[in-house]
This record gives C-alpha cells, structure tokens and sequence, in this order.
C-alpha cells in the first residue's frame, strides 16, 4: 500500500504483543508509540517531510538519533517515517538540499544561535556522527522488502557508499555545508580519533589520563576510538547485505573484503588480554585506555569478535561490579572512578540506544537467554521508572541505581522527558525482539525467526506483525502455538522451520522434531 504517514487511523498498523504474564510492559509499549506519534513532524521544505522528531529542538537534527529512531519504526513502516526521514540528512550531505528556515520557540539551547521568535536555518547538528545509515537501512529493508528501493539507493543515489567513503576521507576538521558542528573524526592507518560528542556519548570519560577525571570531555587527542572502527565495519558489512539482497555478488564480496580489514584491526589492537575486554587505545603507544563502557558492545554489532572474545564480552554482563548487575548494559562500569550512581549522563546512565545495539550484538552470537534477561531488567527498571517517578513518562536517560531519570552531564537537573525519540527501543524494539523473543524478520527470504523464551506460563506471541505483503498473528501458551497469515512465510522457532500458510492452524511445539525444514 501506498504509505499515508498522517492517517488518523495510524494505530491499527502497530503489532500487537502479547505477554500475559506481564502486563506492564504493554502500558509502556502503548504509551511509547503514542509519545512517538507525537513526534511525527512536518515542516515544509524538509527534503522529507513527514519525519522523525528526535525530541530535542526545532532548530536540530541528529544522524545518530533518526538511525536509531528508525529501528523501531519498522515495525510500524506505512505510519512512522523513520527511514524515510534519513532523506533529510542524505539530501543535504550528498545532493543539493538545503533545510529550510523555522520560526523557533522557546527553549531553544544557547549553542544552537536560535533566538525564540526570530527565522533559523534548521541544520544537521553532527556529520560525523556514529555513521549508522547502513545498518538503518538494512534492518529496515528486512521489513519492507522493497528491491526496487534498494536498488536506487545503491546504483543510483550511492547514499551508504558515499557516507562510508567520506568518513575513509576525513583527515582534518571541517564544517561541511549545512552542519552546525565541524568534525572532529579523523582517520588514522589504526582506526579513527574522535571526541565525546561526535560520538554521541558527550561526557563520556573515555580517553581520560589516570583513574578519574573531573573534566567533562577528557577528549584526549591521542584517542582510537573502538566505536568508530566497529560501526565503520558494520556499515561495510551492512552494504555487503544489501548488494547481496540483490544478487550482485561482485560488489557484496568487495565490501565484505572492506569489512573483513576492519574485524582484522579490531582483533590486532584493540583486544586487551588481560581483561578480556576491547577497548580504546592510545594512538601513540597502542595500549589500551581502560575505561570500561558499553561502547565496546560494538564490536559483536558489528560482529567483528571472534566467538571466544564475544564470550567473555558476554560474560561481563554477568558481573555486577561493572556492567552487569541488577541493571545491565549501563553506559560506564560501576567499579570505573567516573561511575554516579545518578547516571550524570554517560557515566553511568542507562541509554536505550547503545543497550539496544549490544543487545543486537549478543543475540547475533548466539546469547539469547542472556539477551532475554538482559532485555527483561532494562524494562523492570523503566516500568518502575514509569510508576514511581513523576511525570510519569519515559526519559532521555535513566538512573543505573534507582527507578530515577539520569541527570544531566553537570549534574543539576533531571534529563529530558517524554523521549520517543530513541528510548521507544526499550518498549517497542528490545521489548519484541528479546523479551518476545521475535529476533528477526526477513521479508526477503519470508521467515520470522522465534527464539521462544521459556518459564511464561501465560500466553506469548505478537499479533498484527507485519513484513513485506505479509500480516501474521503469532500467539502460543504451553506448547501450542496459533498461527494466522494472509499468505505463507516460514516461522523458525528454535532453529525449526515450520511452513505456514495462508489461514489459520495450530502448531504442537512439543511434538515438532527437531529435523522439521522446509
């Protein structure tokens, strides 16, 4: 169907998930996507208007949040423009589009030059922001289907191909046309230095000198940064994916060749042995910059660890004294001498974008149960979060080690509400596809992929799920599992291929063999 992203009848579009045995995720889920809705903006002259508002401000928009505001959009492609709105930052970056000019309100950041009241050119806050334009468009490609699109933004508009080599190109600072920031991302013949705010975790203490530091961007310029190189190579890897969606095999294994130089310098330099982590280095002497945080993750996004190096990435998650714990996948280790119990932003707060990603990362090597575990405290604590605190909303950032919102980088006030924006992840994405279990879609090849989580008594599935021409409702309790489709598709539970068809039946999970395919 031809998209409308206005139509007032937008929420019958939205899947519908099911799990009886816990009902308060489901007041979250409904309350993010309507949070979300309100976010779903039009200024004329945008190059893509309707698009994603990231909840910030007017005069702004982020590479960075509109990628990761895209991944739980696809759920609900034909009513939230999320992938749609990466035209905005294309369009001026690698055509001739200029973002138009706005009327501000109040509250506009002293940074931005806005005056409330007073015409402002919107502007692309950030260019080398984290460069995930690749993985936004494959995972949202899985839910469309759509070859044709792909197709153009390969041959034609050369988008992805074009951000990856600029960022290969960066060697000096620069302010392209039509960015508020200059960049701070260079390359080097070992990775990329880059600073706390280009990389989207503004005071992050990485790159300090010393076990603490009292300055809020460290920034040290002798940084190699293991974020940048591991999405870099996700980027190639996710071009590779998408030349392969479309048979061209020559130009998927080129880029795979360029994603395989990159898993090599991961492995080469920025394994640390003795504590079993990746990390930053030091561009100078090559030794690794010991501050622990969930930026490392990464590299199993990018699926650049070897499997016994994910393991141990793996198994910090289980170690309360740094990210693991009660609240897992917090931003800066706990035992880290710049770790606030408060959060103070990425010292410790929790971010659903980057516990989104290394959740991503952990379910792709195999660490479902982990993953599930992981995905069902983030959730505990934005559910209490969401009863305990007032307003009662869903936020920026939240506190590692109370039902708070995180704090601000300076510490005086809370972080803002009403996010969705990119904390919609937490209730929609990691809520489906870890907690749920429903960890892929492929529209391409028509499979759903169930890794059915144990221990519910209650029932469990997802309905309304919609991928390329196919609308399915997935429901089990116990061992029986109800499927409706409009057409046929193969759900995979457990690593079973199961054929569905048009219509409805009944599967009996406990009487499948394990040797079911197609």
């Amino acid at each position: 169907m031809k998209k409308n992203f206005m139509r007032a009848d937008w929420e019958r579009f939205l899947p519908v998930p099911i799990l009886e045995d816990a009902p308060a995720y489901r007041v979250l889920y409904d309350r993010a996507w309507a949070l979300a809705r309100d976010h779903v903006r039009e200024i004329a002259g945008m190059p893509q208007s309707p698009y994603m508002d990231e909840a910030f401000c007017d005069t702004q928009i982020w590479i960075w949040d509109t990628c990761f505001m895209s991944l739980f959009c696809k759920y609900a492609g034909e009513v939230f423009p999320g992938v749609e709105s990466l035209r905005n930052f294309y369009e001026v970056l690698y055509g001739e589009a200029r973002l138009p000019t706005v009327i501000p309100s109040m509250g506009e950041p002293e940074w931005t030059g806005a005056v409330a009241g007073e015409p402002h050119e919107v502007r692309i806050h950030i260019a080398d922001n984290p460069p995930l334009f690749a993985w936004a468009e494959y995972e949202n490609a899985l839910f469309h289907g759509d070859t044709a699109y792909i197709r153009e933004l390969l041959y034609q508009k050369r988008f992805l191909q074009r951000h990856y080599e600029w960022i290969e190109s960066l060697r000096e600072r620069t302010t392209p046309r039509g960015v508020q920031c200059e960049t701070r991302l260079v390359r080097d013949v070992r990775g990329y230095l880059w600073e706390g705010g280009r990389s989207g975790m503004d005071n992050t203490p990485r790159g300090r000198r010393g076990p603490r530091t009292d300055r809020t961007r460290p920034n040290t310029p002798e940084l190699l940064w293991i974020d940048a190189l591991c999405q870099q190579a996700l980027s190639a890897r996710m071009i590779a994916s998408l030349f392969d969606i479309v048979g061209d095999t020559a130009m998927r294994d080129a880029w795979e060749e360029k994603y395989r130089e990159k898993e090599a310098l991961v492995n080469r330099c920025y394994w640390d042995a003795e504590d079993c982590f990746y990390y930053d280095i030091d561009k100078t002497t090559g030794a690794p910059c010991r501050v622990m945080t969930v930026a490392s993750y990464w590299a199993l996004t990018a699926g650049v660890a070897t499997k016994e190096r994910a393991a141990a990435m793996a198994e910090r998650l289980s170690d309360e004294r740094t990210l693991g714990g009660v609240l897992p996948l917090i931003s800066l280790a706990r035992n880290d001498g710049n770790y606030e119990p408060d959060g103070r932003y990425w010292r410790g707060g929790l971010w659903l974008p980057t516990a989104y990603a290394a959740l991503k990362g952990l379910s792709a090597y195999g660490y479902d149960r982990l993953a599930h575990n992981a995905s069902r405290a983030i959730l505990d604590h934005m559910v209490r979060t969401y009863r305990e605190y007032e307003p009662h909303t869903i936020w920026e950032c939240y506190a590692p080690e109370a039902a708070t919102p995180s704090v601000t980088a300076d510490g005086r006030e809370r972080v803002r509400p009403d996010f969705c924006g990119w904390s919609a992840l937490g209730p929609i994405a990691i809520y489906i596809e870890f907690v749920l279990g429903f960890r892929r879609v492929d529209a391409f090849r028509r499979v759903v992929e169930w890794a059915k989580p144990e221990g519910f008594a209650g029932e469990i599935g997802i309905c309304n799920l919609r991928f390329g021409d196919v609308v399915t409702d997935i429901v089990a309790k116990g061992g029986i599992c109800t499927v409706r489709a409009n057409a046929p598709y193969t759900l995979r539970i457990d690593g079973r291929d199961l054929p569905i068809r048009a219509g409805e039946q009944t599967l009996d999970l406990n009487e499948i063999p394990n040797d079911v395919s197609l």
